[in-house]
């Protein structure tokens, strides 16, 4: 039998004189792998391979179906027959904030005193509480209805004090008329301290404001007031008018059907509001206590308008169905 024959290959001869050198594995660095990654993440991006992650949206309702809403306290009831659309902890004591100026606006208009009877800001409507500011100068002089217009629409301090300093037996005679009104109404957790709201003693609970706002829209004056766009005042010291506008953003929105509206912020309290509106074929009374961030009391009565919305659409989506 022939013997098969097999090749063998050899390495290649290393040439005289040459060294031979061990293959070894150069060190790599943490920071040398930070910045391969990053440039393959870049490289894929511009590609299109990689797709920006996106946050899961936020919550917007329960799983009982209610919204979810900034205010720590709220309460939403039918105005006619008392019903309760809503609650969120509404019994709970909280600093009302300007809100006050709601039981002001109804005590000095109690009082039956003269509406064009002139009243000067003094040194004593000054903030000494808080430090807010005011374009109401200390000799201002206003008729005491656009002070009570100023009070309610724009929420000025001066005005709402220079109101109740102006009231007969001066502002004690005043914050004592405003505990009784409160009392007469059935007002249980609510007590004020002063007519401006600055003071964060000046406390109540949702259930018993919506007996306050439901009072104060008896008073037509304090319904058109509280709910006008902007008033202009003139005063001597100024060559122009001062233009002062409302407070509460939503009186503007032509898809809001407000009747009386007041909102109020303290540090103590948040940002709260208050209104009388028509929300889905009803009349309702709104009550928004304690919101943090300076437009979440607007987002939480959107909020809660569009749920309602939506419940009365489902409500006759339903009739419909049974025809």
């Amino acid at each position: 039998m022939a013997a098969t024959a097999v090749a063998s290959v050899s390495a290649p001869a290393v040439p005289s004189g040459v060294a031979t050198v061990k293959a070894t594995k150069a060190p790599v660095s943490k920071s040398m792998v930070r910045k391969a990654k990053k440039a393959t993440h870049r490289v894929l991006k511009q590609k299109k391979l990689i797709v920006k992650r996106r946050s899961s949206p936020a919550r917007t309702m329960t799983r009982d179906g209610l919204p979810i809403l900034r205010s720590s306290m709220a309460l939403v009831i039918n105005q006619e027959d008392g019903s309760v659309i809503y609650a969120k902890r509404s019994s709970v004591k909280s600093p009302i904030a300007s809100l006050t100026k709601l039981m002001t606006a109804m005590v000095a208009m109690d009082a039956n005193l003269p509406p064009d009877e002139l009243i000067a800001v003094t040194q004593d409507d000054v903030d000494t509480l808080k430090g807010t500011s005011s374009r109401l100068k200390v000799g201002a002089t206003l008729s005491r209805q656009a002070m009570l217009h100023l009070a309610l629409m724009a929420s000025e301090n001066r005005a709402a004090s220079a109101l109740a300093r102006a009231y007969p037996g001066g502002t004690p005679a005043f914050v004592a008329a405003m505990n009784k009104k409160a009392r007469d109404l059935g007002m249980a957790q609510t007590h004020f301290l002063d007519s401006t709201g600055l003071n964060a003693g000046n406390l109540s609970t949702a259930e018993d404001l919506v007996k306050m706002v439901n009072a104060s829209y008896e008073y037509p004056i304090i319904r058109q007031f509280s709910t006008s766009q902007s008033y202009e005042v003139v005063l001597d010291d100024y060559r122009r008018p001062i233009h002062f506008g409302n407070t509460n953003a939503l009186v503007k929105n032509d898809t809001w059907d407000i009747g009386l509206s007041k909102t109020g912020y303290i540090s103590e309290a948040g940002r709260c509001l208050v209104m009388q509106a028509r929300i889905a074929q009803q009349a309702v009374i709104i009550v928004l206590l304690d919101s943090q961030g300076m437009r979440s009391r607007l987002g939480d009565a959107n909020r809660l308008k569009q749920w309602m919305e939506a419940k009365l659409l489902r409500a006759a989506g339903n009739k419909l169905a049974k025809l």
